[in-house]
């Protein structure tokens, strides 16, 4: 028997197995395919919310005590397990958003770096940049880590301490007189009095037979990668709902669709020529670099993207983090704590209440 099962190994679980077992916890994680390979791996890394502006005060709490807790995280992580996450100050250029006035609000009432610019100065910004723009938000301050670097290296940081077990499938919960148990695998029985459900787009299904699962449901995004040359692109730029990010080593990732198609994960082609064409619209010199990767990945889509954060109301010793949508780097740190503190009912790092099952999204 083990003090806490964590249900899923994306970045959300491993973040979470790590503040569990670093208070002091016996921690088993459990993940039904390949640690780290599902959302977490396939997403975009950047360390803001698209538009944050359009987000609730609860989504941007959780981004930004996240976005505080990035730099030091990353330093730790790299000297744990040898792997760097690849933590960048790249900027986030948001062009043409149609409510920049809302925009300039948030920034002055959460005390975020934004400055409006005219089109006319974007090459200055960003000098490979083609596009016609009336005005641009500047954000200096928004990082990036890279995907694959960053859960690689917390597998690394949390192995010696967690016993993870891959390619197990959790098909039941164990509840007795509304207290958890543990959970049924394909492969055997897990004891625990706490259990964290941390499944991704994958939640729901596991926390169906309860009245009040979390409405979570799968949102496909398919992306590309091109292997371009370094320092050439330099800026995260964002327009129309989608991106461009410039890695180190001069791969330029470009997203994202959103498509709900259920559990079905698969690319298309029509896809892959839209999102080069809106790459080669915004940088004509990626006609000259090779799309080297074409791939997709389930965003846990959830109302107004607000993650479910703590104990499920019915069974005690059962707790959910996961609905992070389109933001579960940078939510990830936020949400890993707080559901610690929930957990071990230490005063939590923000108010609980926007988080919990019952509270009201819609």
């Amino acid at each position: 028997m083990t003090d806490c099962l964590i249900v899923g190994g994306g970045i959300i679980g491993m973040l979470t197995a790590r503040e569990l077992s670093a208070a002091g916890m016996d921690v088993t994680l459990l993940e039904q395919s390949r640690i780290g390979r599902e959302s977490s791996w396939a997403g975009g890394g950047i360390i803001s919310p698209l538009y944050p502006w359009r987000y609730t005060k609860s989504v941007n709490d959780l981004a930004a005590w996240s976005q505080q807790s990035y730099p030091t995280l990353c330093e730790e992580l790299t000297q744990t397990s040898g792997i760097d996450p690849e933590y960048t100050i790249s900027g986030l250029l948001t062009i043409d958003p149609e409510d920049i006035d809302k925009a300039l609000d948030w920034s002055f009432n959460q005390e975020q770096n934004l400055k409006l610019i005219e089109g006319s100065e974007l090459a200055s910004y960003e000098q490979t940049l083609e596009i016609d723009a009336q005005q641009a938000a500047w954000m200096p301050d928004v990082a990036q880590v890279r995907n694959p670097r960053l859960t690689q290296s917390l597998y690394q940081d949390i192995k010696g301490q967690v016993q993870i077990h891959e390619h197990c499938k959790v098909d039941q919960l164990i509840v007795e007189n509304r207290q958890v148990k543990g959970v049924v695998t394909d492969k055997q029985r897990f004891e625990a009095d706490r259990v964290v459900i941390c499944a991704g787009a994958w939640s729901r299904t596991l926390l169906q037979s309860l009245a009040t699962p979390p409405t979570i449901e799968p949102v496909l995004g398919q992306m590309i990668i091109f292997k371009h040359q370094p320092q050439r692109i330099n800026r995260i730029t964002l327009h129309q709902d989608r991106y461009v990010i410039p890695r180190r080593d001069g791969r330029i990732l470009v997203g994202s669709t959103l498509e709900h198609r259920g559990f079905e994960k698969t690319t298309t082609e029509e896809a892959k020529q839209e999102l080069k064409a809106y790459a080669l619209n915004h940088f004509p010199e990626l006609a000259q670099a090779e799309i080297e990767h074409h791939w997709a990945g389930l965003r846990p889509g959830s109302p107004k993207g607000i993650p479910y954060i703590g104990e499920l109301p019915e069974v005690s010793g059962l707790y959910v983090n996961a609905g992070h949508f389109r933001n579960g780097v940078v939510l990830g740190p936020a949400s890993c704590r707080l559901l610690a503190d929930i957990v071990l009912e230490r005063p939590p790092i923000l108010p609980s209440q926007p988080y919990r099952l019952d509270a009201k999204r819609f």
